[in-house]
């Protein structure tokens, strides 16, 4: 693997397990009456659940990552894959436009919220859009599996070791 980035991040579900913590504890010091453990329970693990199975869904859907060498060498987004040789490396200069209805790698009918849509032209003219939060670390890191880590012009989809 050349490039991985995560489609989601476990920081909510952290955030929302110490803000129960928090709740719990002013529940516990606080005068009154106090709340029944089985509310506690069922508020905890309903949240919890869905901010988990929300976190894991992003991460089977929007993972992007470079792997792979030679022939095997790919782009993954989620379930989808295009290979390195499928993708034009004069493509990652920047200078590529976006078709009108360009496809977003991984399927959906838009870029998710908080990323960029980073065009690449294929080999047969078309052109993709990677959802990507960091579009230079993954240019860069296709430029370095289609080209191999030199620079030097390498047969496209291989990586130098």
């Amino acid at each position: 693997m050349i490039y991985t980035e995560p489609g989601g991040s476990w920081r909510t579900l952290w955030s929302m397990a110490a803000a129960f913590v928090v709740l719990a504890v002013l529940s516990a010091v606080l005068p009154g009456q106090d709340v029944p453990l089985l509310v506690w329970v069922v508020a905890v693990v309903a949240v919890l659940g869905i901010v988990a199975a929300g976190t894991v869904s992003a991460n089977r859907v929007w993972t992007v990552t470079v792997t792979g060498r030679g022939p095997d060498a790919g782009l993954v987004v989620g379930r989808e894959r295009l290979p390195l040789a499928e993708i034009d490396p004069a493509s990652l200069d920047g200078e590529v436009g976006v078709d009108v209805g360009a496809p977003v790698l991984g399927g959906g009918a838009d870029v998710p919220k908080g990323r960029v849509g980073l065009p690449v032209r294929r080999t047969d003219g078309t052109t993709v859009l990677v959802p990507t939060r960091r579009p230079a670390q993954l240019t860069a890191a296709l430029r370095t599996a289609l080209t191999g880590a030199d620079g030097s012009d390498a047969q496209p989809g291989t990586v130098e070791p």
